[in-house]
């Protein structure tokens, strides 16, 4: 049966406490968001569903969910495809908004969703109506997201790894990406982007290894495949990474790759400093 959108706000009414509780959003991230739009509630209510993993409601703190996709005006009446959505952390927020708007979500994946298939299998009311997609489409016969179909396109903490050239060999397919992800908006469509950071007076070299890249980058990369820069925003910045780890941003957390050595002190520094960046695909 389908889920209504009133349900998604009558859950604001119901985990508005243990929202509030949970977010630490600053005033910079909320002013980023701007005024109060109608789709809001149902926003609210998506990111403090009871149906939540507790272990990803732990990391709201670090990933600001509600402020993250107001930034990027993500409707729930759009078609809305989340690159690469691994263990499903935004899924789990992305598909029942979606799905209760009357949109459309796509999780489009490299190789097997795992996670998504599991949570589709599992909760066919909540997950049920995912539409899955190869990303990037390498292969003739790969499932694509149509062309000129999408509204929002979301990556979160990917395009490094298309820079390290992730399962291929270490070869950089980033060029290839953006512009499959320019292909599958429409005109006027929102590429929205975050990533781990790296200082832009760092050595670019660093980019094929450290999980971190530069801000510059990202935007050449976007911008040479169409896009236009919107704007961008602080909101998932950590002034207290500095992005020189012995183990690259798989140091700090939640993967602590160095075990209990100097475990408090990453503890202490907290998630990646993280960009966040707004394109559009030309009308």
């Amino acid at each position: 049966m389908r889920l209504k959108l009133t349900f998604a706000i009558a859950l604001l009414a119901g985990g508005g406490a243990a929202f509030a509780a949970q977010h630490h959003g600053s005033h910079q991230a909320h002013a980023d968001v701007g005024a109060h739009q109608p789709w809001h509630g149902a926003l609210h209510g998506a990111v403090a569903a009871p149906t939540r993993n507790p272990a990803n409601v732990a990391r709201d703190r670090y990933r600001n969910p509600f402020d993250t996709l107001a930034f990027f005006g993500v409707q729930p009446n759009q078609t809305v495809v989340e690159i690469w959505p691994g263990g499903g952390w935004y899924t789990e927020i992305l598909a029942p908004y979606v799905h209760q708007g009357g949109g459309t979500y796509y999780a489009a994946a490299l190789g097997e969703p795992r996670a998504v298939n599991r949570m589709m299998s599992e909760n066919a009311a909540l997950y049920g109506n995912i539409r899955l997609a190869d990303f990037p489409a390498f292969a003739a016969d790969d499932t694509r997201v149509p062309d000129g179909t999408a509204d929002v396109v979301l990556t979160f903490r990917n395009v490094h790894n298309w820079r390290m050239g992730y399962q291929r060999d270490r070869q950089d397919y980033s060029v290839e990406a953006f512009r499959q992800m320019f292909a599958m908006l429409k005109p006027g469509g929102t590429l929205g982007i975050v990533d781990h950071r790296l200082p832009e007076s760092a050595d670019a070299e660093r980019e094929r290894s450290s999980g971190y890249i530069k801000t510059s980058t990202v935007r050449r990369l976007a911008e040479e495949a169409g896009f236009e820069f919107v704007r961008s925003s602080e909101m998932n910045a950590n002034p207290r990474d500095t992005a020189d780890w012995p183990n690259g941003v798989w140091t700090l957390p939640p993967s602590l790759r160095l075990g209990e050595q100097d475990r408090d002190r990453y503890l202490a520094i907290g998630e990646s400093d993280r960009m966040t960046l707004m394109f559009r695909r030309p009308r």
